[in-house]
């Protein structure tokens, strides 16, 4: 009887942590899985994998395998010693006898006459499906009221000769108030489907926003430009400035200057800790097309002394 080496067969080191054995287990079983797998030896490598976990997934199962193995090695020929399993207990195991079948003798030998034939860990290959990342493209508005909106996914699908080929599906998807940039919406068990029961895995939607004619998002914050007069922006005025979902009335200060920001606190996207609106001003001059418009200028030409251009 040759000996098999569990360790090896799964691909990690004696010293793995449960959790790295099962990841291991589990993508073995999804290249090998008679069910997605085009190898053509999956099915004896899935028996093989199943073995392997099997004994490295149960503690007692492990400990008596690594106290039998310390010295061998795969492929070697191999005899437990007598009285090697003695102080271990494995009959309180899942596996049926008509299951145990599909284990090799090696395993047999070491595990199968234990208290009347040991039951063994159900051998079924149950996987939760991956997850699905996808970008969502909103406007800004959307995150001050919500909204409804319909996504449609192109998801790669194997169809019955083995060709992987690009289906579409659409879901309505609510976005949530206060949604902000990055953000990721979960659609639970919208992701691919489990294999062998197992449940479906999820689709995560990453925010992002279009670009808009008015308005930028940074986090929470949103910065708008607001458009002034010459003579608002000299002597002060109180004006309606334009913001998502309507308008808001604005003290402008007297001598602003373009790119000066107005922050209106908790204006910008909703949250438990909502963002700021920052209203960035931009001096607009009129055009001098006209014998009055080209007046005013010639006076304010002459009568103001202000060069624009001084310190620089």
């Amino acid at each position: 009887m040759e000996f098999k080496d569990y360790y090896q067969t799964l691909g990690v080191e004696r010293t793995a942590g449960a959790d790295e054995i099962k990841k291991a287990y589990r993508k073995l079983a999804r290249k090998y899985h008679p069910d997605v797998s085009k190898e053509p030896d999956a099915e004896a490598r899935m028996k093989d994998v199943n073995e392997a976990f099997a004994v490295l997934s149960d503690p007692e199962k492990r400990a008596a395998y690594d106290n039998v193995g310390q010295s061998a090695h795969a492929g070697q020929e191999f005899r437990p010693p007598p009285g090697w399993n003695t102080g271990y207990e494995f009959s309180d195991n899942n596996f049926s006898e008509a299951e145990a079948a599909d284990f090799s003798d090696f395993f047999s030998e070491l595990f199968g006459s234990r208290g009347g034939g040991a039951r063994r860990q159900h051998t079924q290959f149950r996987a939760r499906g991956e997850d699905h990342h996808a970008k969502v493209m909103l406007d800004i508005e959307d995150a001050y009221h919500g909204a409804a909106h319909a996504i449609t996914l192109r998801v790669p699908q194997v169809d019955d000769q083995g060709h992987v080929t690009l289906a579409e599906r659409t879901l309505d998807v609510r976005i949530p108030k206060g949604v902000h940039e990055g953000q990721l919406i979960r659609l639970a068990g919208q992701g691919t489907p489990g294999i062998g029961g197992g449940e479906p895995g999820d689709l995560y939607l990453e925010v992002a926003f279009r670009p808009h004619a008015s308005y930028r998002a940074e986090g929470r914050d949103v910065y708008a430009t607001l458009p002034i007069a010459p003579w608002e922006a000299a002597l002060g005025a109180t004006i309606q400035a334009p913001v998502p979902g309507g308008t808001v009335e604005v003290r402008i200060p007297e001598n602003s200057q373009g790119g000066r920001k107005l922050r209106l606190k908790g204006r910008g996207i909703p949250g438990a800790t909502p963002g700021d609106l920052y209203l960035v001003l931009e001096i607009v001059l009129p055009p001098a097309h006209t014998a009055r418009a080209r007046e005013l200028y010639e006076t304010m030409a002459r009568e103001m002394a202000f060069n624009p251009r001084q310190g620089v």
